[in-house]
């Protein structure tokens, strides 16, 4: 799953199929912007290549990537679901690194023409949390952060700017994926007890980090929704 937006126009709506895809792009068209639909799966480096190909030669340069491709299954580490743990590491942390690979280049060129570039790593409260049964996501997560930092530390010298935004609960399709029924009991709960976050929520911080000047970074990003501790 993966979605490609411009510096000057976001979307926030989840995508996880063609037909959603191209049924936003016609609305950034009809619009008047310009939108190309890819549905790429994460776990397909090749794929992930070829999109970032596809992207530059029919819209032109990228100075913007948005990193949120993942998967959240959670299960007791006793029920021996390897399949899930292994989909959440290739998806969440090998995933977020294809996209980085496809993409440093031409990151790397809209910085060298001295405009903004920007490498928005979408991670997860999850990265500091301990949760019963999503030590896996979590564990994932954290990597997307502490990946974050160190692509930063490369990156920021050569004028990418790399952010990572942590959210918590986020009402989007994330947690429809889950099987684990205790964890879809809890989270069904904290849809009950707190405002969630929404998607536009998410974009507008998005769209405020990317829209900084180049030479202000922000670089960890906490988003909660109020009423969560």
């Amino acid at each position: 799953m993966a979605s490609s937006v411009s510096r000057d126009g976001f979307t926030s709506r989840p995508c996880s199929s063609q037909d959603r895809l191209d049924s936003l792009a016609e609305g950034i068209r009809a619009a008047g912007g310009r939108a190309l639909a890819l549905a790429v799966d994460a776990r397909d480096r090749t794929a992930v290549a070829d999109a970032a190909r596809s992207i530059a030669a029919e819209l032109g340069a990228v100075d913007l990537v948005i990193n949120n491709a993942g998967v959240m299954l959670p299960s007791g580490v006793e029920e021996h679901r390897i399949a899930d743990f292994e989909q959440m590491i290739d998806v969440n942390l090998t995933g977020a690194m294809r996209v980085v690979d496809a993409f440093i280049d031409p990151l790397l060129a809209a910085a060298k023409r001295g405009g903004p570039s920007d490498l928005i790593n979408i991670s997860s409260i999850g990265a500091h949390g301990v949760f019963p049964t999503f030590a896996v996501y979590c564990a994932t997560k954290a990597a997307v952060t502490h990946l974050s930092r160190n692509l930063r530390a490369e990156l920021g010298p050569k004028h990418i700017r790399v952010s990572v935004i942590e959210p918590g609960f986020v009402n989007t399709e994330l947690q429809s994926h889950m099987t684990d029924e205790a964890a879809k009991a809890w989270i069904a709960e904290a849809r009950q007890q707190i405002t969630w976050l929404t998607a536009d929520d998410l974009a507008s911080t998005i769209a405020f980090t990317a829209g900084l000047p180049r030479h202000v970074n922000l670089a960890h990003v906490t988003i909660m929704p109020t009423q969560q501790v």
